[in-house]
């Protein structure tokens, strides 16, 4: 059996095995009587959500790459992020969507580096957005607050044992950038990434549009949590509720499982029981979440079928005026 195959069984294994779990430890019987009346207009809404996260995910993909000289159209850009989405959640891991992407995008372009950077990029702006908005979530939520500060007050923190581990690693990290810098290749691939990175991420006329598109997308990711709550009628506050889901939306985010499957039920019971509320309230949402993103998808399935022949926008580069069109 080749690597790649040991691999997805692997994270279909992970999937399954924590799904069960998660509905073994909690009231699977709670989370069925919670799911079976569904409130359809509420669900039809989360779905129309998910076509400007989309768009606006296909133009921060678009901005990327344009500051990097590459060619993409915004239609191609929109049709390209369904393909990708539909993958990552037919397929292990969570990115092999976004590697599609890239490889799609790098076969059309003179620069097939940058084209993989873009990706990359652009993925990472959206992770990081996330991050910062779990730890706004963390600050602001008086439940998570509590329900950490019970879960882990009692136990024993060693600082120069945790001192030694944070120098231990960043030794590590240190020496490897070492060594990898004293290889002419790395160095210079490093040197590249440094400079596509600064180009389309941290320059000042780029970062204000990359950061706010970012946090736009993940407004979006917890309007359709928000939605998908009412369609199964969960008592939660909503004033609640939008603290307690990027925690969720981060720890799905992991490439350990098959579109979060499992993950994402297990940081909500997790989360739930931290706030002081039923975990199977936040294991019904999080299922119910699932479905519904994999329903928003299918779109991209149109696209295996779409003749372009896996090329993208082959041709010159974008310019400025492109990028406003």
């Amino acid at each position: 059996m080749s690597r790649s195959a040991w691999s997805t069984g692997l994270r279909a294994l992970t999937t399954l095995i924590v799904l069960a779990a998660v509905l073994w430890q909690i009231d699977a019987g709670a989370v069925t009587r919670q799911l079976h009346d569904l409130r359809y207009p509420w669900l039809a809404a989360a779905l129309a959500l998910t076509v400007p996260q989309v768009a606006i995910s296909a133009w921060r993909w678009r901005l990327t790459a344009g500051c990097m000289g590459l060619t993409l159209s915004l239609g191609a850009a929109i049709r390209e992020y369904y393909l990708a989405t539909f993958l990552n959640q037919i397929l292990p891991g969570g990115v092999l969507g976004d590697a599609n992407r890239a490889w799609r995008h790098a076969r059309g372009d003179a620069d097939t580096v940058a084209a993989w950077h873009a990706v990359f990029i652009e993925r990472f702006s959206g992770q990081l957005s996330l991050v910062l908005v779990t730890v706004a979530a963390f600050w602001q939520s008086p439940l998570l607050a509590r329900g950490m500060a019970a879960r882990f007050s009692t136990a024993p923190i060693s600082t120069p044992s945790g001192m030694a581990v944070a120098v231990t690693i960043a030794l590590l990290i240190a020496a490897s950038a070492a060594l990898a810098w004293r290889n002419a290749r790395v160095a210079a691939a490093i040197n590249a990434f440094a400079i596509n990175l600064r180009r389309s991420l941290l320059s000042r006329h780029v970062w204000p549009a990359q950061f706010a598109s970012s946090l736009i997308v993940v407004a979006s990711y917890i309007g359709v949590f928000l939605l998908c709550a009412q369609a199964i009628d969960l008592a939660t506050p909503v004033s609640t509720l939008v603290w307690l889901i990027p925690p969720v939306l981060l720890v799905m985010a992991l490439p350990l499982s098959i579109a979060g499957w499992g993950l994402r039920e297990g940081a909500a019971a997790l989360v739930w029981s931290l706030a002081g509320l039923p975990a199977h309230e936040g294991v019904a949402l999080s299922l119910c979440y699932g479905v519904l993103v994999l329903v928003s998808s299918l779109p991209g399935a149109l696209v295996l079928a779409w003749p372009n022949n896996g090329r993208l926008n082959a041709g010159r580069p974008q310019t400025k005026a492109d990028l406003r069109k």
